[in-house]
């Protein structure tokens, strides 16, 4: 019979261990956590550098480890609620436990952090965006007159555009933009999706998060609009749009959508417009279901 030492069971076994880190991203954060003595770093470049190393080590150990956004503020929270002394090492495992079953978080893929940090921003702002926008949704409760949940009505109208915009668009990869500016904060959510053979590749959260913000600007009749920009070998670029209008999507002309792209967001000066760049309309998206919902 085999026999297998203590130590080397414990190192295969070690193998088998996911482990996340939760990661300081900023100098903010990283001063913030410097009020705990047992917090023993006091640079937070040679901090970054000593977690890129260690990521390193468990990668070529074979390991998996997840990396997340570490809020300090979060933290002390969390400490705070469930009784926990900040100020040990135990307790900032325990918090980064819970990180890792409610993300946002990324898988550590032997990029150098400099590469992956912005992609862990951009998750965490992309699920705060679809907690937020989830929430007001949430809030309309039911129509006055005819009881409907406008939120649930909303978002089903919502998904329903969606993949009639993505039917409708010329082959190619799309890029999606959609923005909402009539809740108390302004919403941004993008859409990519590739076409991969006869199929079109989404990414399940980046489409549940851009669906959810389309049907609160549905639901809200706020201010927004849909941009659309579909690329494909040996074509130009063509970019069309609609504005959000009365419980739904109203096409843009090929003038308004030139003067979006060709116009400076802060300033409100004239910018050269891209070259190889189509300015058009719409397609038709063809017939709806049934009429846009009037709720009181």
């Amino acid at each position: 019979m085999a026999h297998t030492d203590h130590p080397t069971m414990r190192r295969v076994l070690r193998r088998e261990i996911a482990g996340t880190i939760g990661l300081l991203t900023d100098e903010q954060d990283f001063r913030a956590m410097r009020r705990y003595r047992s917090f023993t770093f006091d640079d937070h470049t040679a901090y970054l550098h000593q977690v890129e190393k260690l990521l390193r080590l468990l990668a070529a150990q074979g390991g998996h480890t997840t990396v997340a956004l570490f809020d300090p503020e979060e933290y002390a929270e969390y400490c705070a609620a469930t009784g926990l002394d900040p100020d040990i090492p135990s307790s900032r495992a325990r918090f980064t436990a819970e990180l890792a079953s409610r993300g946002p978080t990324l898988p550590y893929d032997g990029r150098p952090l400099a590469e992956l940090v912005p992609d862990l921003v951009d998750e965490a702002v992309r699920q705060a965006t679809w907690e937020y926008a989830s929430t007001l949704l949430a809030r309309l409760g039911p129509c006055a007159s005819c009881g409907e949940n406008i939120g649930r009505a909303a978002f089903a109208r919502a998904a329903d555009l969606v993949v009639r915009i993505l039917d409708t668009a010329p082959p190619g990869n799309r890029h999606l933009v959609c923005s909402v500016t009539g809740t108390p904060e302004t919403l941004l959510a993008v859409l990519h999706a590739d076409d991969e053979g006869d199929a079109t590749q989404l990414d399940e959260a980046e489409a549940l998060e851009f669906t959810t913000v389309l049907a609160l600007g549905i639901a809200t009749d706020g201010p927004g609009g849909l941009v659309m920009r579909t690329t494909a070998p040996g074509t130009a670029d063509r970019v069309y749009g609609w504005r959000l209008h009365a419980g739904g999507l109203e096409p843009l002309t090929a003038g308004e959508v030139f003067d979006a792209y060709c116009t400076d967001i802060e300033s409100g000066d004239l910018i050269s417009p891209e070259s190889g760049v189509d300015y058009g309309e719409p397609p038709d998206l063809g017939a709806e279901e049934g009429p846009a919902p009037q709720h009181g």
